[in-house]
């Protein structure tokens, strides 16, 4: 099917962007790349963006960059590492075409990948030629973007993170904005209009190259099991370029909040206003709905709410009052229960691993994620945790030795009583009640799995 017969079809709906997919610099940090792309703005006037552009230094970062980020190939099945000898034979015939304003992008791919709160979440993959050339643009317009934008975003700019938003949160709290209004936008992403965003792009880029080339590469087809479904609004998920277009058309809001001097962050689609009652909250909450229609976005009624502080969490993180009525980080309950959904997968009685395989796998996702909540300050829950992985992976290698006869010679070679390995040895299929016997805690002790590479929480 051509994308012009697919036009006529309604367009597939796609889930909001992961954090994880992003074009710009990884962590949240400024570059010296992002800095060299920037320099030739300030000689150049703003109708010849284009050029800087197509710039030989801004092509090569942008190459960098998009192997760095690695990500699937597109619909054509090339590769990141594939990318550098396909643009050098290639090169003149994109950057006249680009020059020419008559470059057209393929099609995206679209691709599943598992929520943490179960399910799905479909994302459009462009090619690895396209993810460049939005990285290109984006090298560009970002530092031209970037200093306009409120000092309450945090998602998916330069020198700044989610970290940073948590902090900005607790500030608020601490100074006595017990109350919250938290916004979820209903399937931002799918639904942001082309003709107000391009508007909102027109009033800062006068390069009409560029802005076509934008609207392109919104309008790119999806293409799904084979079919290419034509889009007339959304954002094209997966790409360098939507977090920036995702700014640009939020930062409205922003200004508007700033206008009437409200305390509030964003990251990304997700945003928080802090303020001192519950009417007060009730007030904002009906501003932020006419504000959003006002871009035809549509507030989640079901995920957004008012309420206290403490029964909400922002960004993963909740809030609680320790001593001196000072307010503290803490891992929100959700983010716990993601976690231990995580690790009982990575240490499923079926996984077919071996504990080392499975020590290494637990290793690579904790210090992933022990870094992005070592903000929280509750050192009691860390240790809860590290038990009850250490439990799991008792439970594993209980598992692994699965015959009594095995069991009872394994716990006696490492020093268990006759008693307590014939005990275990009795109920071999127990697998979790006996790994949380004292036989199995001298057996293999937290240092053990340490040895192994597991780390222990309570002490990153």
């Amino acid at each position: 099917m051509s994308l012009r017969n697919a036009k006529r079809q309604k367009p597939e709906q796609q889930l909001e962007l992961p954090l994880e997919y992003r074009g710009e610099t990884p962590n949240g940090q400024r570059s010296a790349e992002a800095s060299m792309a920037a320099s030739g703005n300030e000689r150049s006037s703003d109708d010849c963006l284009m050029e800087q552009v197509v710039e030989e230094g801004n092509k090569r970062l942008a190459i960098k960059r998009v192997r760095q980020n690695k990500g699937s190939a597109g619909i054509d099945g090339m590769s990141v590492e594939e990318l550098p000898r396909y643009v050098e034979g290639n090169w003149a015939r994109i950057r006249e075409e680009l020059l020419a304003g008559t470059y057209h992008p393929q099609v995206v791919k679209r691709v599943e990948i598992p929520k943490a709160s179960g399910g799905v979440r479909q994302l459009g993959i462009p090619t690895v030629v396209d993810r460049m050339i939005q990285q290109m643009i984006l090298n560009v317009l970002q530092p031209k973007f970037d200093p306009m934008f409120s000092e309450h975003s945090y998602g998916f700019r330069p020198g700044r993170s989610a970290h940073q938003a948590v902090r900005a949160a607790q500030k608020y709290v601490q100074d006595g904005l017990r109350w919250v209004v938290d916004v979820d936008l209903e399937k931002f992403f799918d639904r942001v209009n082309h003709d107000i965003l391009m508007s909102r792009l027109a009033r800062r880029i006068k390069d009409k190259r560029m802005l076509k080339l934008i609207r392109r590469y919104l309008e790119a087809g999806v293409m799904a099991q084979g079919v290419v479904m034509g889009r007339w609004e959304g954002t094209p998920q997966g790409g360098p370029l939507s977090p920036l277009l995702a700014n640009v058309l939020l930062d409205e809001v922003d200004k508007e909040l700033e206008k009437r001097g409200h305390a509030f962050v964003r990251y990304a689609d997700d945003g928080n206003v802090y303020v001192r009652s519950e009417r007060a909250a009730k007030d904002v909450m009906a501003t932020l709905k006419r504000l959003y229609a006002k871009l035809r976005l549509k507030v989640n009624e079901t995920k957004s709410r008012v309420t206290r502080v403490w029964s909400s969490q922002y960004l993963g993180y909740g809030f609680w009052v320790a001593k001196g009525k000072v307010v503290k980080h803490r891992v929100g309950t959700k983010a716990l229960k993601v976690m231990k959904e995580r690790v009982r997968r990575i240490t499923s009685r079926n996984g077919g691993l071996s504990l080392e395989q499975v020590a290494e796998r637990l290793r690579e996702y904790l210090v992933g994620w022990k870094e992005y909540f070592r903000l929280a300050e509750t050192p009691g829950i860390f240790a809860q945790l590290d038990e009850w992985i250490g439990h799991r992976l008792r439970m594993v290698r209980l598992k692994q030795w699965k015959r009594g006869t095995t069991i009872f010679r394994e716990l006696r070679k490492a020093g268990v009583s006759r008693n307590a390995a014939a005990s275990v040895a009795a109920c071999p299929r127990c697998w979790w009640k006996m790994s949380g016997t004292s036989a199995l805690n001298i057996a293999l002790p937290n240092t053990y799995f340490v040895k192994l590479g597991v780390p222990r929480l309570a002490s990153i």
